[in-house]
């Protein structure tokens, strides 16, 4: 019986190229092995395991010189969101310079794009769009109301402990540079119209859903990131709400499940309801009814308190 050499360790638990393998001298016959599956043109992978995002746009950036993940591949390496129809495509986005050929390989969906100083960027070891630049690229194909939910992501203030930046990705100065920068690009007319509507203290998607559809409703625009003492920084806060009125609503999503995060959610509602506050707690059955039953509620709470 023939006995197979192991792969390098370097090599056992990730994609690889054929130069990588050819580095660590693995002879080109050990990569036709059973423990070695092709995974494309110069890309192979160990057998029997599923690769993550970020795994596969390594391994194909360094097969595919001069591009860079983008698109929906770029906006969920960076979660900057997406709608849930999009997201799950296995196939990864790559670009690369309008004046190169498109990326044709397996396992890839290429792009040929116009990009200036600056959209391209590094994140985590990666080669990608940036991502005011992401949210220009995929403006022709969200919704609206996506694209400003994305554009309220760009420009919100990071949380550092759970996130690793201190600064937001953008902000509206610098997005209204970038449209400026790309006037033919398709898309574009709709990211302009986004930015009109985009906000700072949107934490999430929902967030932004809630603050349109208030608005939609014919009520007031409402205060996000709304602290019980404006005073105070580290007085309790709800994701929006309207200080004239005394209402103050928050929305709940996965995040909050957790044990540590109800205590606070706790502590937070007691102090808003405790001191008189119309208090509203919302969730993902308010959210798939437009929040419809949740702007009634608060209209209702809006004329008692005027």
């Amino acid at each position: 019986m023939v006995r197979i050499r192991p792969l390098p360790k370097e090599l056992v638990s990730r994609p690889f190229t054929v130069y990588e393998s050819r580095v660590l001298g693995v002879a080109p016959k050990r990569l036709r092995a059973r423990d070695v599956s092709d995974g494309g043109r110069l890309i192979h992978l160990p057998a029997g395991r599923e690769f993550v995002l970020a795994e596969r746009a390594r391994v194909l950036l360094a097969a595919t010189p001069g591009a860079w993940v983008s698109h929906e591949s770029a906006a969920v390496l960076t979660r900057l969101g997406l709608p849930p129809w999009m997201g799950d495509d296995e196939a990864v986005h790559l670009s690369k310079p309008y004046e190169l050929p498109r990326v044709r390989r397996r396992g890839v969906t290429g792009h040929r794009v116009r990009v200036l100083a600056g959209e391209v960027t590094e994140i985590d070891g990666i080669r990608m769009s940036s991502p005011p630049r992401t949210w220009l690229d995929l403006a022709q194909q969200l919704p609206l109301r996506y694209v400003i939910a994305m554009g309220d992501q760009l420009i919100r203030m990071p949380r550092p402990a759970l996130e690793g930046r201190t600064e937001p990705y953008a902000d509206k100065e610098g997005l209204r540079l970038l449209i400026r920068q790309h006037p033919n690009m398709k898309g574009v007319e709709k990211a302009r119209l986004a930015l009109e509507d985009m906000r700072v203290g949107a934490d999430s998607f929902p967030e932004t859903f809630l603050r349109l559809a208030l608005l939609d409703a014919g009520l007031p625009e409402p205060e996000l990131q709304l602290r019980l003492d404006p005073d105070d920084l580290w007085s309790p806060s709800a994701d929006l709400g309207y200080r004239r009125f005394r209402i103050a609503v928050q929305y709940d999503g996965a995040p909050h499940l957790t044990r540590e995060q109800q205590t606070r959610d706790n502590r937070r509602d007691e102090a808003f309801t405790s001191t008189g506050w119309s208090y509203f707690k919302a969730n993902a059955h308010d959210l798939a009814e437009g929040f419809a039953g949740l702007i009634l509620r608060i209209k209702r709470a809006k004329l008692r308190s005027v």
